[in-house]
Formats: C-alpha cells, structure tokens, sequence
C-alpha cells in the first residue's frame, strides 16, 4: 500500500469512527430518556452508565484524531476496540439487530490503528510499521 493510499485510509476510517462515537454520544446525552429505556429493557443494563459512556465517547473521538501522545491514543484504541466487541456481543446476546453498526465501527478502528504510523508524526510503539514502497 502506497503512502498516499494508507493516507486516504488512515483519515477516512479515523473520521468516520469518530463520527460515530461523537453522534452516539449525541444520541445519548440528547436522547437520554430513550437510551436508558434501551439499556434497561432491551440489553438489561444499568442506566447510570449512559452519561459516562457519553463523555468517554467524546473524549475518545478526541484523543484518535488529535493524537496528543501514543500512550493516550493506544488507550483509546484499545478502550473502543473492546467497546465495540461487547457492544456486538451484547446486541447479539440480546437478540437486538442493532448489531451491524458496532462490527462496521469495530472494523474501521482496526483500519485506523493499522495505518496510523504511516500518518501520523506521532508514533506509537505497539501499532504495525509496513515498509514505504520506493518508485
């Protein structure tokens, strides 16, 4: 994969897994009602955990696109990472079709993370290094 190639899909995977956990967290701060009847009937989970998933959500749409420092941005990663498989585990768990979303978002996040140190200046130590193709 050319260095322009990894480029296009460092930043599209990035934006729309950003995308998606910042309109989540949206939904959930502005539709607060209707996100803790799902939790609570549809997942059984508790409510008290919507608000701070919506705040950790947020922040991690920040930290992947700013990238402050690896340390914080490989957290990130690895928080959203297993976000997402139990999310999926959890919609599937409980027969809810809301399933696709997650695999679709968890399989962007792996693209993003497998192609940020060709992008990014700030490099992390635990993410793949290809070599650059020569022309």
């Amino acid at each position: 994969m050319s260095d322009n190639v990894a480029k296009y899909v460092y930043w599209i995977a990035t934006g729309l897994v950003a995308l998606v956990y910042l309109g989540a967290a949206t939904f959930y701060i502005s539709s607060h009602d209707m996100v803790a009847g799902m939790y609570r009937e549809v997942l059984g989970y508790p409510t008290y955990i919507i608000w701070p998933l919506a705040i950790l959500k947020i922040v991690g749409a920040v930290v992947i696109l700013w990238r402050p420092s690896a340390m914080l941005a490989d957290w990130a990663y690895a928080a959203m990472f297993w976000h997402l498989v139990l999310a999926f585990g959890a919609h599937v768990g409980a027969g809810d079709p809301g399933w696709p979303p997650a695999l679709a978002t968890w399989v962007l996040l792996i693209a993003s993370w497998m192609t940020a140190n060709r992008v990014r200046a700030v490099k992390s130590a635990y993410a793949p290094t290809f070599p650059t193709e020569t022309n």
